[in-house]
């Protein structure tokens, strides 16, 4: 692994004095970030360190340190660890990382713009959020530099996919640990805490929250709640978590149906429908395929599932010319992901900017680049019973092809999502499936 990071850092090096040259400064200074207090509170939100920041260093519960890159040199770091009582401060900078940077250690914020004044002159850039300033380090963003900066980060060192294999193998056992909950009965928030035991976090640690749907639910997209009740009947079960490993994470979905719930035979073929066509659609995912192909195949897919289980009686062709997939599958079909969730960079033309549009009426769609080697992205099909879509659905001429009391005994169900992260490879190699490795290997 040191092997690994030494080489990733190499290729930031590399990466940032080529952006710096090209965007017209001598140096960049990336800030870490600040903790954030609730308005009218002393009470500080969850820490988000800079990804620009954790790009470099597998560092993401330190604010107030500061990273600085100069061509030909190592990368400093301004480490903060104050002498505080009452809070647990960072440990003594420790890891890999440390031996391969210069180091400076900080024990009060403002510390930081003494050690860094040297290098803050007309031509330096600085990273960050704004409330991240300090006397003479005052963040600016220059537009090109993050653009190429960006773009950059859309594809990932082996370094980087070490860890978010790591991520994908600390997510699958707790996604098995849920689906047992779930099966013995267990309330949504019971579901979850079986997850956070399984993966060995806390809530803190999430790369997200986890989305935990049980029955209805599961027509949610971004359902943020998680119920204590448990249900009277526990028929379907949509979990859509991740984990973290350096900083970089995994983002998982599966959807589970109870074998003793009254009528799941049809939502167990559907289940199976979209299980077939979500694993045809990573083998999609092909070096330089424009991902937005992949998601019209998506529709095109959801299409025959819906002709094929008997939902709507028009043929694949019509029900995607005439808009009639939306309504069961509202959204994209995935995005970059790294260092954040939906990591930066998803509609950028070129490595300068621009944005690359979304197909027409397509406008949730998070990724509209062709894909490179070394890419990773989400691919997660959906079909949902969304009331609020199925209402304006019924209302419009095509309302009479669907078959209203199939979806009338399916919404109890709430609907279907399966989600794997996938690693683009070079020359037109097969993907590697990052979630389905980590579920084989348990």
């Amino acid at each position: 692994m040191s092997t690994l990071y030494l080489d990733h850092l190499a290729t930031l090096q590399r990466q940032a004095e080529q952006a710096l040259a090209r965007s017209g400064f001598d140096t960049l200074l990336i800030a870490s970030g600040i903790e954030k207090y609730a308005f009218l509170d002393d009470r500080p939100y969850l820490f988000q360190p800079n990804p620009h920041f954790k790009h470099w260093l597998p560092l993401t519960n330190h604010p107030h340190s500061w990273l600085a890159v100069r061509p030909g040199a190592k990368p400093l770091v301004v480490y903060y660890q104050p002498d505080d009582y009452w809070h647990v401060p960072p440990s003594a900078p420790e890891g890999e990382w440390v031996d391969a940077v210069e180091l400076v250690v900080i024990r009060e914020p403002e510390d930081a713009a003494g050690a860094l004044a040297s290098l803050v002159g007309p031509r330096t850039a600085i990273l960050g959020e704004a409330d991240a300033a300090l006397p003479g380090l005052v963040p600016n963003n220059p537009e090109l530099l993050l653009n190429l900066l960006h773009w950059a980060r859309g594809t990932k060192t082996p370094y980087e996919l070490a860890q978010m294999r790591a991520a994908s193998r600390r997510a699958a056992p707790a996604h098995l640990a849920a689906r047992e909950a779930f099966l013995a009965g267990a309330s949504e928030a019971e579901i979850h805490r079986a997850y956070l035991v399984a993966a060995g976090h806390t809530d803190r640690d999430l790369p997200y929250t986890n989305i935990v749907c049980l029955n209805e639910h599961a027509a949610v997209l971004h359902y943020q709640y998680q119920d204590e009740q448990r249900p009277v009947e526990s028929r379907s079960f949509l979990i859509d978590a991740g984990a973290s490993v350096n900083g970089y994470a995994s983002d998982i979905t599966r959807t589970w149906v109870n074998p003793r719930a009254a009528g799941q035979e049809e939502f167990a073929e559907l289940l199976a429908a979209m299980e077939r066509e979500q694993l045809g659609l990573v083998a999609e995912v092909r070096e330089g395929v424009d991902y937005r192909d992949i998601h019209l195949s998506a529709h095109r897919r959801t299409a025959r599932v819906l002709r094929e289980t008997g939902l709507v009686a028009m043929s694949d062709e019509a029900m995607v010319a005439e808009g009639v997939t939306r309504p069961f599958f509202p959204h994209g079909i995935g995005h970059l992901l790294g260092l954040q969730v939906h990591d930066v960079g998803g509609f950028m033309a070129s490595e300068e900017g621009g944005v690359s549009p979304k197909p027409e009426g397509h406008r949730y769609l998070r990724l509209t680049r062709p894909l490179q080697a070394g890419m990773v992205v989400t691919i997660e099909p959906g079909l949902y019973f969304i009331p609020t879509l199925l209402r304006q659905l019924k209302a419009s001429p095509h309302g009479g092809q669907v078959n209203w009391p199939k979806v009338e005994r399916l919404a109890r169900f709430g609907g279907v999502r399966i989600e794997d992260d996938v690693v683009c490879r070079a020359g037109g190699e097969a993907a590697e499936n990052l979630t389905r490795d980590a579920f084989a290997a348990r």
